[in-house]
């Protein structure tokens, strides 16, 4: 079945100058920041959140999932809006929600309003990386797109980085909830800046096609047997990776490998730092292989294969401090490679499907992250607790375990199925 398309398969814009460029994609990446930080931010707050409101690690589960799981909901609508109106207008107003629901996280007394607030601003950060992708089809030519996706997401992981230590410290300091008082602001100023700032272009905000038709274009592309073949095992790495860095590494490292606070912060912020710095890394690898005549979804293979090895490390639980924060730093930088098959996949489809084929990977990806991170919760609480607290390292070998072989078997669908992505590769 060819791809559905509704327009020419690669639409490159017309040249612009790099000053340009950076003035129109800098302020989607500092949205990307915010989300980063906000999907992670629990993972450094959570003592807190057990101790105020004394959860168990379902709870906490389900809580922090809360944002991944309006995240999800809203990705296949924000993939006909960002088509039919453009990122610029979607994402400012996308953040500006965002910013609201930290405020009420700041003020909720319960674990309800608390779930009910996350959730508000997993909806107002589900365009943070789909609509800097989204630009990036708009301003940048094709061969340059991975690289222009991996700088974004470079930027986009100092949210991670700063919520480590640095908002662990500001938490000890002034409180979970000044923190999220002084997000909201931050975050309130970026929505203004990516109204105010980025320039507009015509085929931003063009709707190429009635929007009856666009969104039974969506069920196309769901429907369509290369994305099928690929997108089980995009779906189960990237999300599974988004799951545990984002909550489930903190707790390991004070259950497993017995750290205190800030040394749980400080390995957090080296995984964090591992993860920027492979943002760039990998958008640089991707675009001097893709020159040299190899495909995308190759290069991401081999790193797939990298982050597998590190989750069969980290299941056997290894004792030694270093070793094991190797493999979660190898874990950090490898986990996001799923990225790399956005570019493959908006090009396969067509530029004006772009969005939509983008937010059709994210929300199946965000959907497993969210099924991720409760359903680990809920594994670690099916083994008794530890005397004095916290959860044995059987009980994460098990959560972890259960997940990895999932993706083994996302794995062997895409072999099974390679022949027929090969084929699209040579179309």
């Amino acid at each position: 079945m060819p791809p559905p398309h509704d327009g020419p398969r690669s639409a490159a814009p017309a040249a612009a100058s790099l000053p340009l460029i950076v003035l129109a994609l800098f302020p989607f990446a500092l949205g990307y920041l915010l989300s980063y930080l906000y999907r992670a931010v629990n993972a450094v707050v959570a003592p807190d959140l057990v101790r105020e409101m004394g959860l168990s690690p379902t709870e906490l589960g389900l809580l922090t999932s809360a944002y991944l799981a309006s995240f999800s909901i809203f990705q296949l609508p924000l993939g006909v809006a960002l088509d039919r109106y453009g990122p610029r207008r979607v994402q400012a107003a996308l953040v500006a929600l965002g910013a609201a629901g930290s405020v009420l996280f700041a003020f909720s007394d319960g674990v309800t309003k608390l779930t009910l607030a996350r959730a508000l601003i997993g909806i107002g950060f589900c365009g943070g990386l789909m609509a800097s992708f989204k630009a990036v089809v708009i301003w940048v030519p094709e061969p340059r797109r991975a690289l222009a996706n991996g700088c974004i997401m470079s930027l986009g992981g100092l949210g991670l980085l700063f919520a480590t230590t640095p908002l662990d410290l500001a938490s000890q300091a002034y409180g979970w909830r000044a923190v999220f008082v002084g997000l909201a602001a931050v975050t309130l100023v970026v929505a203004l800046l990516i109204w105010l700032a980025v320039p507009e272009r015509a085929s931003a905000a063009v709707a190429v096609a009635p929007l009856s038709t666009q969104i039974r274009q969506v069920g196309q592309i769901y429907s369509d047997r290369v994305f099928l073949a690929l997108v089980p095992l995009l779906a189960t790495t990237a999300g599974t990776h988004i799951a545990i860095q984002t909550l489930w590494a903190g707790p390991w490292f004070k259950d497993v490998a017995g750290l205190d606070r800030l040394d749980v912060a400080n390995s957090l912020l080296a995984m964090a730092a591992g993860l920027t710095v492979s943002f760039l890394g990998t958008g640089v690898v991707a675009d001097r292989l893709v020159r040299r005549g190899y495909s995308l979804l190759t290069v991401m293979m081999g790193f797939v294969v990298l982050f597998l090895t590190a989750q069969v490390g980290l299941v056997l639980a290894p004792s030694n401090r270093w070793v094991a924060l190797g493999l979660w730093c190898l874990f950090a930088m490898t986990g996001h490679v799923a990225v790399l098959a956005y570019p493959w996949l908006a090009r396969y489809f067509g530029a004006s499907l772009s969005g939509r084929s983008n937010t059709a990977i994210n929300l199946t990806m965000f959907v497993w992250a969210f099924l991720a991170q409760f359903g680990i919760g809920a594994i670690i609480s099916l083994l008794p607790s530890k005397p004095g607290g916290g959860y044995p390292a059987s009980s994460y070998q098990l959560a972890f375990g259960v997940f990895l072989a999932v993706q083994l078997l996302a794995l062997a669908w895409y072999l099974v199925n390679y022949r027929r992505v090969r084929a699209a590769q040579a179309g």
